[in-house]
């Protein structure tokens, strides 16, 4: 994050923090749902196929309790019939019931095989839509979200989208077949009875409707706090150490409390709706049951209908009232899809950072003339951050910037590297601007060292070759002989071999920030930053880095910024900024001499002050 405006404006979302989560309803849920189904879109002949399957066994489904009234039937008649019950016939007809049984059961094992592909596919090519837009999104929207909220978006979201589209699909595709289907064999036994069930239909999407609209608002607040949940959680045990230094745990633990308090609150409440749902349904369905029995006597007495009719007409009320009641048990699922899908496309639409394709790269051949003509910029249009800022920088020069924090110093870096882009004024190298060719362009000018050292999860060897990916052994060897590094890496059981960890803690700071330098070493800069690079080493390890800085710098054009000035003594021209504003300039001596802010500045960091 940019140091100058890392704790300046106000935190997403109310921020993990110090957070007041509302309930809000899903900005646009139509949307959302139009945009998951484009996500299907290459997936749609699969889904044909799934619906095929899904009909074949909602079929088999359906003729059973029509089997299952005929065996009734056979057997009431066999009763009061001379010749009794004829068994061969229940026997045939038990027989086929069987059968439809074992084809429903199979169909609808390889529809759910193919809705797992469908679903997994699906998701596939979401994350990746997720990981081709995190590259491409400015600093500025890392600067203002939290990690947690991020991971959030990226894991959590996706996940629920993943996990509970293959059941709501399973579910909506076979409710559809299911009502169709069995809706056409209670007309076929009796249309007095269907009417008698249908009616009681409205009045369950009455009941119903309500709730799931006010379970969907809670599913959205739910997704929403979990995120701000995992940014309190990362940030507080990414710093433990420092959490406990200051003794903080209590404070911790009492915002922890306090937002995994609103989620439960949340998830109480989007739970406690979406459950509603079945108590209601039942008791609608029950009231359906008591009427089909009366109605079917009273038909049956009449001769209207068969006995075991009755029977089958009350389990198809039964196979009716299940695919509705499936979409509402379910509904909490669709809510939590359409929730997580939502926060998704909230980050896919986000405004990009905008670059040109370049064929023929500008600065290929770049030598490190560096003019910073006139520029104004700010992170907020209401604070401006620099004003009317001009520099010239030749090539071999090394340019130190010093200054109090929040001083602009880290933002002018950003600048040069198009992290952000200037509201005013150019930027040129070798006298080409820097806005007339793409942002790779540009930072392949740069090599970087910064304050807070980044390693990944790897080994050393392909740590410092991150730097020129195409490097050889040699290579990586030779740039770690520069940076003082290699005499440590060879006392390593594994050598260049040796695993780093996620965290880095299998090695010191200092061993850290030597590898680093190593790995801009590597990358042969003509332009190298560095970002108080020795602030978090020891005097000996502080060293061993200036040496290797002192042969790295030769030839090219350095930007050094630093809190210690005696690293920056021997620095060709030392600019001193305050509030974005360059209000000295000149080498050491120079400014010694002024007796002015740099002055003051450096007799500050020792005890005997030089006059």
């Amino acid at each position: 994050m940019n140091k100058d405006q890392k704790h300046k404006g106000p935190r997403p979302h109310g921020g993990p923090m110090g957070m007041s989560v509302s309930v809000q309803k899903a900005k646009d849920f139509k949307g959302s749902l139009k945009r998951l189904v484009q996500y299907l879109r290459p997936e749609r002949f699969k889904i044909i196929s799934v619906v095929i399957f899904s009909i074949a066994a909602t079929i088999f489904t359906i003729i059973s309790p029509d089997l299952l009234g005929d065996i009734t039937t056979e057997i009431y008649k066999g009763f009061f019939s001379p010749l009794g019950v004829d068994m061969d016939e229940v026997l045939r007809l038990i027989r086929i019931l069987v059968l439809l049984y074992v084809f429903s059961s199979v169909f609808s094992y390889i529809q759910n095989f193919i809705m797992v592909g469908v679903t997994q596919n699906t998701v596939f090519r979401m994350r990746k839509d997720i990981k081709d837009k995190l590259t491409r999104l400015p600093l500025k929207y890392y600067d203002s979200k939290t990690h947690g909220e991020l991971l959030s978006r990226v894991t959590n979201d996706v996940d629920t989208v993943g996990s509970t589209m293959q059941q709501s699909l399973n579910n909506l595709l076979t409710a559809v077949v299911m009502i169709v289907g069995v809706l056409v064999m209670m007309l076929r036994i009796s249309w007095i009875m269907t009417l008698v069930a249908l009616i009681t239909l409205p009045l369950s999407i009455f009941l119903i409707r309500p709730i799931v609209k006010r379970s969907q608002q809670y599913f959205k607040a739910q997704q929403k706090t979990l995120g701000d949940l995992n940014g309190h959680i990362e940030e507080m045990y990414s710093a433990h150490p420092i959490v406990k230094a200051f003794g903080k745990e209590q404070d911790s633990l009492k915002t922890f409390d306090k937002v995994n308090t609103e989620l439960k609150n949340v998830g109480w409440k989007a739970a406690f709706m979406s459950g509603i749902i079945m108590p209601v349904i039942n008791l609608v369905n029950n009231i359906v049951y008591v009427l089909i029995s009366v109605v079917g006597a009273v038909l049956f007495i009449n001769g209207r209908i068969e006995f075991g009719n009755i029977q089958s007409f009350i389990q198809y009320v039964r196979l009716f009232s299940q695919p509705i009641s499936n979409v509402a048990s379910v509904s909490n699922l669709i809510q939590s899809t359409i929730a997580a899908s939502e926060r998704v496309f909230e980050l896919l639409d986000e405004e990009e950072e905008h670059d040109m394709v370049i064929e023929n790269p500008v600065f290929t051949d770049a030598h490190g003339d560096v003019t910073i003509d006139k520029i104004a910029f700010s992170y907020r249009e209401d604070q401006p951050l620099i004003t009317d800022f001009s520099i010239h920088v030749n090539q071999g020069e090394t340019i130190a910037i010093v200054g109090p924090t929040g001083a602009g110093k880290t933002t002018l870096v950003n600048l040069l590297l198009r992290f952000y882009d200037v509201q005013k004024g150019d930027i040129k190298i070798d006298g080409k601007s820097i806005f007339s060719t793409s942002r790779s362009d540009v930072r392949n000018v740069f090599g970087m060292v910064l304050q807070d050292t980044w390693l990944f999860n790897g080994t050393i060897k392909d740590n410092i070759r991150y730097g020129k990916l195409d490097a050889t052994d040699e290579e990586i060897i030779k740039a770690a002989k520069i940076a003082n590094v290699d005499h440590f890496i060879r006392t390593l059981k594994d050598g260049y071999d040796t695993i780093i960890n996620e965290e880095g803690t299998n090695i010191s700071q200092g061993q850290k920030q030597l590898i680093t330098i190593a790995r801009a070493i590597l990358a042969n800069p003509k332009i190298l930053i560095l970002d108080e690079a020795t602030s978090s080493v020891d005097t000996r390890t502080e060293s061993y880095i200036q040496n290797a800085m002192l042969k790295l710098m030769e030839g090219r054009t350095n930007f050094v910024i630093a809190h210690r000035l005696s690293t920056i003594k021997n620095a060709t021209n030392i600019l001193v900024m305050n509030k974005g504003s360059i209000i000295e300039q000149g080498n050491h001596q120079e400014l010694m001499k002024q007796k002015g802010f740099y002055y003051d500045l450096y007799n500050s960091q020792f005890n005997n002050p030089i006059e």
